[in-house]
């Protein structure tokens, strides 16, 4: 057993052959204890005492023992760990709690109670949300949270399944609007989850609502999407799905498990949403797509409803910046070749200290400026939880500069983590004010193309995992999906930012393209007389108050 600095609840052991995190066995015990207590409505019918405990029958403790650790206190307090040796201690905790039998009837009761969330969570969850500006919806958001809401209430109603697909794009306030529906259908007496492939999102989110109530209990509503493998039909009321792209065929951690998982979240929800965007597909394993939702919706006799949300809040609420980069990087041509918004930020800069001075100013205002970077150097393991280890660099500018840590699930709202620069997983799905995007080799220019080189992608990479064999059995399908996922990369990198993003290509000649279709711009504005200092973005020189 190996201690995981700076996460809560998290320990490394031996498991599925290596050393893997795990959660604390303490949390593991007392999250089950909590999930009885929020969902099981015979627990709470008979107002049942629950004292978890944790047992590693085989397990002997060592000095400094990780197991005992004080940022797990709080759980080993709740349930605490018996290890070998410890069986009369273990004897000693049951008869203190447990004075006479009762023929197995508790069991017997919480087997067969109905699953319903409980009124202090869905209380709790209520307030958690009052007040708060970041999860407020507007406009397109409370068009679809209605109709959401309508659809899951007939799904539970009627008996008939439904389906939600909503299209979305960039700066829609999607998740926003998901864990609004996580709240508003577990006030409504229905048991519902919040479900993405990503981590960071659910990281952040759970994070973000919480406040002040336990890890173990909002980790119950937080799932990763490889959950539902064996789930019975319609366990669940409602599943509310982000980043339905990033969905896999497969579950498990070699990818072994189940048949599809859009299929296994329709089968194990009476009502299921999809927040898709199939232009954010970023590695060779996403596979959600509306076409794939539609085919499992009617295997199933699901009635299916598509809607469309509008982005409001990334690029100044602006889809002009969107239409533009995807223009610039030549992913699809739009009438917006020549105009990026008014209002909107984009820099290049040539130097990456330049770029990082700037975003580390920007963010001192409010904590939401990030460095990302493509993903063309290693994430070393012995570096993965030390900011001074340097795993960006840039000899010729003496440029050092760490990844993301790997003791923290949020690094997108810690403040420390202006010091690491992020990459996708962790910043999919989340966005920030000001973005500054470091371009690696793997995207370069040539003649006002733009080329894309999956061998410049760090080893590390498991985005692209499998495409070596994929490009021997089947070569054009191959280098097809390669170059759509690097392009996708850094059209999500670059659309991070809702008021700007700054730039810095490893490649000149990249450099060199953007700086001309931002010359393009500025050009067409002093023939119209729309805007005199538009050049002062290509620049680099805007000043802020």
């Amino acid at each position: 057993m190996e201690k995981v600095e700076g996460k809560e609840a998290i320990v490394k052991t031996y498991l599925n052959k290596g050393n893997r995190e795990t959660t604390h066995p303490s949390y593991q015990a007392s999250s089950y204890a909590s999930l009885i207590k929020d969902y099981n409505k015979n627990a709470q019918k008979e107002k049942m005492q629950l004292y978890p405990c944790a047992y590693l029958h085989n397990y002997i403790t060592q000095k400094n023992d990780p197991l005992s650790d004080n940022i797990h206190s709080f759980y080993s307090e709740q349930a605490p760990i018996f290890v070998k040796r410890d069986s009369q201690k273990l004897r000693s905790f049951i008869k203190r709690h447990i004075t006479i039998g009762d023929n197995k009837e508790n069991l017997y009761k919480i087997e067969k109670g109905k699953i319903r969330p409980s009124k202090s969570l869905q209380d709790a969850l209520n307030q958690m949300l009052k007040g708060n500006q970041e999860f407020t919806i507007i406009d397109d958001q409370k068009v679809v949270y209605e109709q959401a809401v309508y659809m899951a209430e007939k799904a539970v109603r009627t008996g008939a399944k439904q389906v939600l697909v909503v299209n979305e794009g960039p700066g829609t306030g999607k998740s926003v609007l998901a864990i609004n529906l996580l709240v508003e259908l577990t006030k409504r007496n229905m048991v519902s989850q919040y479900v993405t492939k990503n981590a960071a999102p659910r990281n952040v989110y759970a994070t973000k609502l919480k406040q002040d109530f336990r890890k173990g209990n909002i980790d119950n509503l937080f799932k990763g999407s490889d959950n539902y493998v064996d789930s019975p039909e319609n366990e669940f009321d409602a599943l509310v799905v982000d980043e339905a792209h990033r969905l896999n065929k497969k579950s498990g951690m070699f990818r072994h498990l189940g048949e599809n998982q859009t299929k296994e979240i329709i089968h194990a929800s009476k009502f299921s949403i999809f927040f898709i965007d199939e232009r954010q597909k970023v590695t060779i394993n996403d596979s959600g797509s509306l076409d794939q939702i539609k085919h499992f919706a009617d295997d199933t006799n699901a009635s299916i409803e598509t809607m469309n949300l509008e982005s409001q809040f990334r690029c100044n609420g602006s889809d002009a910046y969107l239409a533009w980069i995807d223009d610039v990087l030549q992913i699809r041509e739009t009438a917006n070749s020549h105009y990026i918004g008014g209002e909107y930020d984009f820099r290049i800069f040539d130097d990456p200290h330049q770029l990082k001075a700037e975003i580390t100013k920007l963010n001192e205002y409010n904590n939401k400026s990030r460095i990302v970077a493509g993903y063309c150097w290693n994430w070393d393991k012995k570096g993965k939880e030390k900011s001074e280890y340097d795993d960006i660099v840039f000899p010729e500018y003496d440029f050092r500069m760490s990844w993301n840590l790997g003791n923290t699930a949020t690094w997108t709202i810690d403040k420390e983590s202006i010091n690491e620069a992020g990459c996708i997983h962790t910043c999919q799905g989340l966005e920030f004010d000001y973005v500054g995007v470091i371009v690696g080799g793997d995207l370069r220019s040539r003649d006002g193309e733009i080329i894309t080189d999956h061998m410049q992608r760090a080893n590390t990479d498991r985005e692209l995992f499998g495409i070596k064999k994929m490009l021997k059995e089947k070569p054009e399908e191959a280098a097809e999906i390669a170059d759509e996922v690097i392009r996708n990369t850094y059209r999500t990198l670059m659309t991070r930012g809702q008021k700007g993003c700054f730039i810095y290509c490893t490649d000149k000649a990249l450099s060199d393209y953007f700086k001309d279709r931002l010359e393009q711009i500025n050009r067409d504005y002093r023939e119209n007389d729309f805007f005199d200092n538009w050049g002062e973005v290509a620049e680099g020189e805007h000043e802020y108050e």
